[in-house]
């Protein structure tokens, strides 16, 4: 695959991170409110990690697994992180995000939700693009049902989040069909 791209939507930039973004990413993700409500997002966020976790982004990339986007806001710059992990033999991607705590509640995730799920459909020819979230965090599911995915179910404790069992709630799009004209082959 060429280079990542860039994305824009009404308010965001979505671009590749770059290393310069490390600090940044430390101070947002490293926030206890941002690991309490994901699934992946460590705590402490110790230096280090995010430039490591930056450093994955281009591999990633270049093998058609990984895409990974800096959510910049004009005013603000970096205030979150958006991608899809592929698994291409099942031409299918998972969506995680996370939105900084001073960001929240201004529809940003949704915005840049919905223009990454239309372009894994584009870029990476998928079937599917699920999301998952604890069901402690119901604004996580309601950005999921915003940009277009449909609650699938809960998988009870399935995971183990800081030494407690964690329900989580599963959503999913199928890649939109393009439906037949009518009277076609009649």
């Amino acid at each position: 695959m060429t280079e990542q791209p860039a994305l824009g939507t009404a308010r965001l930039h979505l671009r590749p991170f770059m290393p310069e973004d490390a600090p940044r990413v430390r101070t947002l993700a490293g926030a206890r409110e941002i690991a309490d409500t994901t699934l992946n997002v460590p705590h402490p966020y110790e230096d280090g990690m995010a430039e490591a976790w930056i450093a994955t982004h281009a591999p990633g990339w270049a093998l058609g697994r990984l895409a990974t986007f800096a959510i910049i806001e004009a005013d603000a710059g970096l205030i979150g992180a958006i991608g899809l992990t592929v698994e291409p033999a099942h031409r299918r991607a998972e969506i995680g995000y996370w939105i900084g705590r001073p960001h929240w509640n201004r529809g940003y995730a949704t915005e840049a939700a919905r223009a990454v799920v239309a372009f894994g459909f584009e870029a990476f020819d998928l079937h599917r693009i699920q999301g998952r979230h604890l069901t402690r965090n119901p604004a996580s599911g309601r950005v999921l049902v915003k940009a277009g995915l449909t609650y699938e179910g809960t998988l009870r404790g399935h995971l183990i989040k800081w030494g407690v069992p964690e329900d989580v709630a599963i959503y999913a799009v199928l890649r939109p069909h393009a439906v037949p004209e009518s009277g076609a082959g009649a």
